[in-house]
């Protein structure tokens, strides 16, 4: 589906963190990308790295919640048995690479969607190929 990208926990995390080096171009991105009214799209999994990123500050743990739950731009996606095992799949299949499982869970996701674009700083992205990313 047109009009969506994947929030990766990367991206998020350096949207909602002034310390993080990328912040001020994730801000940009996410800002452009939002005139075009394009809709995040996040699994529990990467809500899970972003919140654990934030686990000391309580203001921050709170304002990753209030994206996932109220923020009209994000949508969270609910991840499948199906999908779960065909990550676990991909996860044997490539051996070689040092992907995350919620990495992987993000591709498959993003396949069963026909997402085509990743609001990622993570490499993975670009090395499982066969996504464009946002940065």
């Amino acid at each position: 589906m047109t009009g969506q990208v994947l929030l990766d926990a990367s991206f998020w995390i350096a949207l909602r963190d002034s310390r993080e080096p990328r912040h001020s171009q994730a801000r940009q991105a996410a800002e452009n990308l939002l005139r075009q009214r394009i809709r995040f799209v996040f699994t529990t999994f990467i809500l899970a790295e972003t919140h654990a990123y934030f686990s000391r500050s309580a203001a921050m743990r709170g304002q990753i919640l209030d994206d996932a739950q109220r923020n009209p731009a994000l949508r969270w996606e609910p991840v499948s048995h199906s999908d779960e095992t065909a990550a676990v799949a991909l996860l044997r299949q490539q051996r070689d690479k040092e992907y995350s499982l919620c990495d992987v869970i993000s591709f498959v996701v993003m396949r069963r969607l026909g997402i085509s674009r990743a609001a990622s700083y993570d490499g993975h992205f670009r090395q499982f190929g066969g996504f464009e990313i946002v940065e």
